[in-house]
């Protein structure tokens, strides 16, 4: 216990200090909250999700004698509400939620550092995902919950209708994704209420960049490139040129995204590709419960993304666990950590009951085994895509500010199709580049 509350004072107090957030524990007085209440867990969680995690706290209680208080925000206004309780000075014991948040956590000062060497079981964590929780500097301030890699969703039906094979490249994909729009795939007689693509295409937290990014990196492109730890922006080559284009051909020329794309974020997407509305859908694993449902599991396929000029990278990340600033419970933070990347608790994120989705997509505890839990061949198809193809985003203290500013500039392309894809993505350079030296500056 000793280690752990010295470890705490350090990490809290160098955090909050460079950001000037005043919390008791790095000012003197006694660290917010009452000793003796339950340790408080938000996560970012939609209503099927959250009775999932409520099944792996009720098995922490019982295991540990430990309560747990968990009432999570609506999952739209989570970042809202972590704001609110840092100004209160009464942040949450514990959270897990993307491994975008990291960043804007760290630099705010809401996070404790992890110790990795003391966190017990983290050798039976796979080491891949260990960097979900790692900082530019090779510090952790999270620990890895969840691992997945985009996939392709194909409504197979459609396609078998209109005898077109499975998409393995980008001039595949986009023929496929034009007799979507044109041909009437589902046969009813309405040629013009179907589309090709979903593509969750809204500037809000930089969902559009969250999306074009595995086509970026398709082309050989990137927002961020690194050599030996160093960054420098990519977001202007050539490749990026090449990707951008080709992008804003689907939204632009053959329009074989829906129409509002452009406003949507993922949560309205999902509905489009539910209601049979546009029939392919790059999107988690996470979604494969709700859309068994509707259209079907019958009806759509599981792929890897085709293949651009490049290859088929795409976007691996997943669910971090986080150890808030500020709370007077170290310990049981700490040991609600180390049961959430237990076999045990791994097991029950993955196994929901019926109309749940898991909150474990791909474990990261070694010793479960994937095909035994699932035993459902998509997940082989996520599992190897993640291994072979998957990547995060650039480990910068703080990947944020370049998502949201490629979103915005990606939105306007795409919204005014205008020609000037080159020197548009020359100006985002410049500005990302202006980010890039702040963010080292401060480092």
């Amino acid at each position: 216990m000793q280690r752990r509350t010295a470890r705490t004072r350090v990490a809290f107090a160098a955090g909050a200090m460079a950001v000037g957030l005043v919390l008791s524990a790095c000012s003197g007085g006694a660290p917010q909250g009452d000793p003796n209440a339950p340790i408080e867990v938000w996560t970012r969680s939609q209503d099927d999700t959250k009775k999932v995690y409520e099944k792996i706290f009720k098995a922490f209680t019982e295991k540990t004698g430990i309560p747990v208080n968990y009432n999570p925000p609506p999952y739209n206004d989570f970042d809202k509400r972590v704001q609110e309780r840092a100004q209160a000075k009464d942040l949450p014991d514990l959270v897990i939620t993307d491994t975008g948040s990291l960043g804007p956590y760290r630099k705010q000062g809401f996070l404790l550092e992890v110790d990795r060497n003391a966190f017990a079981g983290q050798a039976d964590l796979v080491e891949r995902a260990w960097n979900n929780g790692k900082t530019a500097d090779g510090k952790y301030f999270g620990v890895p919950f969840s691992t997945q890699a985009q996939v392709l969703l194909v409504r197979k039906d459609w396609r078998e209708k209109l005898g077109k094979p499975v998409p393995k490249t980008w001039d595949e994909l986009a023929a496929l994704a034009n007799d979507f729009t044109t041909k009437d795939p589902d046969g009813n007689g309405d040629a013009k209420d179907t589309f090709g693509i979903v593509a969750p295409g809204s500037t809000d937290r930089g969902y559009l960049a969250w999306w074009a990014a595995n086509y970026i990196w398709q082309a050989g492109g990137d927002i961020l490139s690194e050599s030996g730890g160093e960054y420098k922006v990519a977001v202007s080559s050539a490749q990026t040129v090449q990707a951008v284009n080709w992008l804003k051909g689907l939204f632009c020329d053959s329009k074989v995204t829906l129409p509002n794309a452009l406003t949507m974020v993922t949560n309205d997407a999902h509905n489009y590709f539910e209601q049979g509305k546009a029939g392919i859908y790059l999107t988690g694993p996470y979604m494969f419960t709700r859309f068994d449902k509707s259209p079907g599991k019958d009806k759509y396929e599981v792929i890897p993304s085709p293949a651009g000029p490049s290859g088929s990278t795409v976007l691996g990340e997943g669910e971090v666990i986080y150890q808030m600033a500020g709370s007077v419970k170290t310990a049981e933070q700490e040991k609600l950590a180390e049961f959430l990347v237990s076999p045990e608790a791994q097991q029950l994120g993955m196994k929901p009951e019926s109309g749940q989705r898991p909150v474990v997509r791909l474990s990261v505890n070694k010793n479960v085994d994937i095909n035994a839990v699932y035993q459902d061949p998509r997940w082989d198809t996520v599992a190897k895509v993640y291994a072979d193809s998957a990547r995060p985003f650039p480990n910068v203290p703080n990947f944020q500010p370049f998502r949201q500013q490629t979103a915005e500039t990606l939105n306007s392309l795409f919204a005014k199709c205008g020609n000037d894809v080159a020197g548009e993505l020359n100006k985002l350079a410049g500005n990302l580049d202006k980010e890039l030296k702040s963010q080292k500056a401060v480092q």
